[in-house]
């Protein structure tokens, strides 16, 4: 089986996270709770995912000259995360602010800081020698776009999360095997029938579970696992680096899109992006405890 490393070209933040009854009105003040800060972007979450999910992973991203790219590197490093291409930029870290509200859902403010400064030649450099790369576009587009192009040179599957959703997706398809997009992301992008005429799209659809539309291939649906959501930031960043594993460890689209459904489902019943309930033994059993989604049953 040909099992190579996952490459990760994304954004590194630090969330910034607060719970709120409800968002404030324009020149409203409300109180918060539930304060914290821990590691996040749409990459870093991403590679920790795939890590946790048994894949190597090896992460290009940038990180500012300031406290908080010390704490996202030791969280690099504690997952097991190659950070070789993580480069440092003058300037401030990325930040998201992340504002929790009842139900699980949640509100979120980027502001890019060092990921708007991650360089060309960093991110064609990284994805040399991967089995799959992985890249979203919290960065600037042109280096998620030469990424997928260096990539689909050197063989590598590329897997485009294109999200925020940005009219440069279009531009990227080409170049792009899987595309992984939420139903909002779909539908500024022009619908599902445009894009499945291009490459193979995934579209999650929270509690409606996850629909893969091949190209060229036949439709098909995993349903959502049971459970509480607690706190869905993160997990659409979750989903995409379990698939991204499975897929580097050589699993077919299907089973790969019930990977990534459980750890999705897994960080979603935890506070915070990167719980670290999420293992590739949790995925695992969740898989094995709901007969409705094995492969057997599709």
């Amino acid at each position: 089986m040909n099992v190579g490393p996952v490459c990760v070209v994304g954004s590194i933040n630090a969330d910034r996270y607060a719970g709120l009854a409800r968002l404030p009105q324009p020149g409203e003040t409300v109180l918060g709770a539930g304060l914290g800060m821990y590691p996040g972007g749409k990459g870093l979450n991403q590679a920790i995912s795939a890590a946790r999910c048994g894949a190597e992973v090896r992460m290009c991203g940038a990180v500012g000259s300031d406290p908080d790219a010390a704490m996202l590197r030791e969280a690099m490093r504690a997952s097991g995360i190659d950070c070789d291409y993580v480069v440092e930029v003058d300037g401030v870290t990325g930040v998201a602010y992340v504002f929790s509200l009842p139900g699980g859902e949640n509100s979120i403010v980027v502001a890019q800081g060092a990921n708007a400064q991650l360089r060309l030649k960093d991110a064609v450099a990284s994805v040399r020698g991967a089995r799959v790369l992985l890249t979203q576009l919290e960065i600037q587009t042109e280096v998620a776009a030469e990424s997928l192009r260096a990539a689909r040179s050197y063989g590598v599957t590329t897997v485009l999360n294109a999200a925020p959703a940005h009219p440069a997706t279009w531009e990227m398809l080409p170049f792009v095997d899987i595309l992984i997009v939420n139903e909002s992301e779909a539908a500024a992008l022009g619908g599902l029938d445009a894009l499945r005429l291009h490459t193979t799209v995934v579209q999650t659809r929270g509690a409606e579970g996850v629909s893969v539309f091949g190209h060229g291939d036949e439709p098909f649906h995993v349903p959502a696992f049971p459970i509480e959501p607690v706190d869905t930031t993160g997990a659409g960043d979750a989903f995409c680096g379990g698939f991204a594993a499975a897929l580097a460890r050589g699993d077919g689209l299907r089973a790969a899109t019930l990977d990534g459904a459980a750890a999705g489902a897994i960080v979603a019943q935890h506070r915070g992006a990167q719980p670290t309930a999420l293992s590739a033994s949790a995925v695992r059993d969740l898989v094995a405890v709901v007969p409705s989604h094995s492969p057997a049953n599709w």
